[in-house]
């Protein structure tokens, strides 16, 4: 049915005439005033003769915290605000309203409270209470704007107040006869049936911002509602996902990233089996489980959006950084995704949907929120209509439920915090799914340990590389455990906790090397690895903020040679490195590689010198057998369970008769978590005392001797020996006795 337009002549104590048209459903004085408002914002609600607080919810925008000398007063909700509003307006002046005789000609906008926590709350009443009694406006300057919050009216509630805004003077202004002033995005009113879809989809993530220009003085002639629409088509998730097309664990690593940078002490990775209405059968879903500080409504905003500003610095303690890590990684994963994460005032759920958009011109995000008031989670930042659409959007396109979420929700504890991501319609291999899992025993056992692998086990393409065994490219466990330089959180795959590897303190005949690149300090770590020798593998592990980017880097001889090196393991973290003064980092956006540039280069030709270096001096000429032990580490390490320090062994110690979750009171330690780690010190290179048959208790020239006595022995039996037999040293140094006497204990025990 073709609605009727409806004409209006609107006055202004006399002096103002308006003649506009409306279109509109709700044939009530209400609904006009809202139009009223939205087209003149010089109006205030006072002048319209209507007192009571009208609904903005679809006119709401952002979140702005005000301050004051930089001292919050409190985040408050900003409705109808113009474009680019910054998220802080920090409070310079506070003065008597009467001086003001223009603020009724600047356009306005809407603050209303939306404190975070009680204090807010309390120091937002002092705050408007000051103002109206006194009389007084709080003025805020920003570098585009100056904006003058006005006093509430008498006996007016303190939920919200009016605020004008203008934009500062330029030198060249539009000529005489244009429009210029103030741009804002303004979410159109959701009751047009042509907008109803890109309107929800612009109110749950900002991707569908709709401009307008409106002038701040001009005659009614000229007033115009022009829009530009900015879309995001459903098919970018598609996009999206192909930034890790080629390896799916880095798409996983990208939300391990953000359990760490949320200060996650636990995460759990798992693929469970739960049954789908939509399909009407059972599917696996992928989930993944931390126990980090959560996100609020604006944080969980900002992790759906697109093209949010990087920050100007590299935080050295955060990871994340190109803002688009959870959408790679759950759109190369699957097709749906839902978050689900609580911090200790609030709630939200958020759905990424491939199928809840398919066959749409326009992507639309649902998200729900909750804020926590006492014992109970009332509704937070929506309306109550786009609230119960994006709730039925959840239910309709996803296996969650009300009682699902609430199965979910329970596994936060009373005042406990975290995220939940839930992925499925899996990434396909064929008839089956690109990821394989397999449920290990549970209990503690290390028999066998459950785990997620890449179904295709093909190796990742290096320069150099022969060997096809290498796990951590098709294993999410073995990956892991080397995922961290310096491994804090726990980590379950498949219900059992990945024994984190630390590759620096595993190492056998270490040499610590420090250089400078283009002016700024390295350190690299070298040293032999048993079981990498084993499965022929070699190579630099470059880490940037403590997270591995690349494995297995041959560098120098290694390149040439496919055994050159085998068993070498060289780790070095670049963070500093790789970061430009003005904030820019050569990382790659999906933090599996470094960009092409000159420092990078300078980087490979520093480690080809130092690691050929290494293979001259320090790494033994004859082959050796599997099994061997010679690439001992030089010293075994342990981590505590309850503080996650590292914890040197003593010398002979078997770390392997250590239970899977040692504490720092138990054997051989027998110390307390407060106590401080130990560490080897940097520029030495560290032996086994066992291995080489003298006490640490010796005298340092007496032990430079036996070193000396021990090459040149060494030096004359090289050419007797078959270089095709080796065995450990400390076989090597016992007596016969000792020997006849371990066989008869073997011999006994068959």
């Amino acid at each position: 049915m073709r609605q009727p337009k409806v004409f209006f002549l609107l006055t202004k104590s006399g002096s103002r005439v308006l003649h506009f048209q409306s279109l509109f459903y709700k044939n009530s004085l209400l609904s006009v005033v809202r139009e009223i408002f939205y087209l003149f914002p010089g109006f205030m609600m006072g002048d319209l003769g209507v007192e009571d607080e009208l609904s903005f919810e679809d006119r709401f925008k952002q979140y702005v915290m005000v301050k004051k000398d930089g001292k919050i007063i409190c985040s408050t909700q900003c409705l109808n605000p113009p474009a680019n509003t910054p998220s802080i307006w920090n409070i310079k002046h506070i003065l008597r309203q009467d001086k003001f005789d223009f603020l009724s000609e600047l356009s306005r906008c809407l603050l209303r409270r939306s404190p975070e926590n009680s204090h807010q709350e309390k120091e937002w009443h002092a705050f408007l209470g000051f103002l109206q009694k006194y009389k007084k406006v709080a003025i805020g300057e920003h570098e585009r704007f100056q904006f003058y919050i006005l006093p509430p009216k008498e006996g007016s509630p303190f939920n919200y107040t009016f605020a004008c805004y203008r934009e500062r003077e330029k030198p060249s202004e539009c000529p005489v006869g244009k429009a210029s002033g103030s741009t804002s995005h303004v979410i159109e009113d959701a009751c047009s049936p042509c907008n109803e879809e890109a309107v929800i989809g612009a109110q749950t993530c900002d991707l569908t911002a709709k401009v307008s220009g409106r002038p701040e003085k001009t005659n009614v002639q000229n007033i115009s509602l022009e829009s530009n629409f900015v879309h995001a088509n459903p098919s970018y998730l598609k996009t999206l996902g192909h930034t890790h097309s080629g390896w799916s664990f880095g798409a996983i690593a990208e939300f391990v990233d953000n359990s760490r940078d949320a200060k996650a002490t636990k995460l759990e990775i798992s693929i469970d089996i739960i049954y789908s209405r939509v399909v009407g059968r059972e599917i696996p879903m992928l989930c993944i489980i931390d126990d980090g500080c959560g996100m609020n409504h604006q944080e969980m905003l900002q992790m759906v959006s697109f093209g949010h500003k990087q920050p100007d610095a590299d935080d050295p303690n955060r990871i994340g950084r190109f803002g688009i890590g959870f959408k790679t990684g759950a759109m190369k994963l699957g097709k749906d995704a839902l978050v689900l994460t609580q911090t200790t005032n609030s709630r939200s759920i958020a759905f990424l949907s491939q199928t809840l958009n398919e066959g749409k011109d326009n992507l639309e995000i649902p998200i729900v929120s909750y804020y926590r008031y006492g014992q109970f989670m009332e509704l937070d930042k929506q309306n109550e209509t786009l609230f119960k659409h994006n709730l039925k959007a959840i239910k309709e396109f996803s296996p969650f439920d009300k009682y699902f979420i609430g199965q979910k929700v329970g596994l936060f504890s009373k005042d406990g915090t975290g995220t939940h991501i839930y992925i499925w319609n899996l990434e396909e291999w064929g008839p089956n799914y690109s990821l394989q899992w397999e449920s290990g025993i549970t209990g503690g056992s290390s028999f066998h340990q459950g785990d997620i692998l890449i179904r295709s086990r093909r190796v990742r393409a290096r320069p150099g590389q022969m060997t096809q065994t290498v796990p951590l490219d098709y294993s999410l466990r073995s990956y892991l455990e080397v995922i961290f330089l310096d491994p804090r959180i726990k980590i379950y795959v498949q219900k059992s906790q990945v024994k984190s590897r630390p590759l620096a303190r595993s190492l056998n005949r270490t040499v610590v090397e420090n250089g400078t690149i283009m002016g700024k300090p390295v350190q690299l770590t070298l040293g032999c690895n048993q079981l990498e020798w084993e499965e022929a593998n070699c190579g630099i592990f470059l880490y940037w903020h403590g997270r591995l980017i690349e494995a297995y880097k041959r560098v120098g001889s290694m390149m040439h040679n496919g055994d050159r090196g085998r068993g070498v393991i060289g780790v070095i973290d670049v963070t500093n490195l790789m970061a430009e003064d003005n904030g820019h980092v050569w990382v790659h956006n999906n933090k599996q590689g470094f960009q092409d540039c000159e420092v990078y280069a300078e980087l490979e030709k520093w480690l080809g010198e130092k690691s050929d270096k290494y293979l001259d001096e320090h790494v033994d000429k004859v082959e050796l057998k599997p099994g061997s032990g010679v690439y001992k580490p030089d010293n075994e390490w342990v981590q505590c369970d309850k503080c996650r320090k590292w914890r040197m062994l003593s010398h002979g110690f078997n770390s392997k008769t250590l239970p899977l979750q040692w504490f720092c009171y138990m054997k051989p330690f027998n110390g307390e978590c407060e106590r401080s780690e130990q560490e080897v010190e940097p520029g030495v290179i560290t032996i086994s005392s066992k291995r080489l048959g003298y006490s640490s208790t010796e005298d340092p020239e007496e032990i430079k001797r036996k070193l000396s006595r021990q090459a040149v022995g060494t030096s004359k039996n090289v050419g007797e020996n078959d270089s095709s037999h080796s065995m450990d040293e400390d076989q090597a140094k016992k007596s016969p006795a000792q020997k006849r006497k371990r066989l008869r204990r073997s011999c006994r025990k068959s």
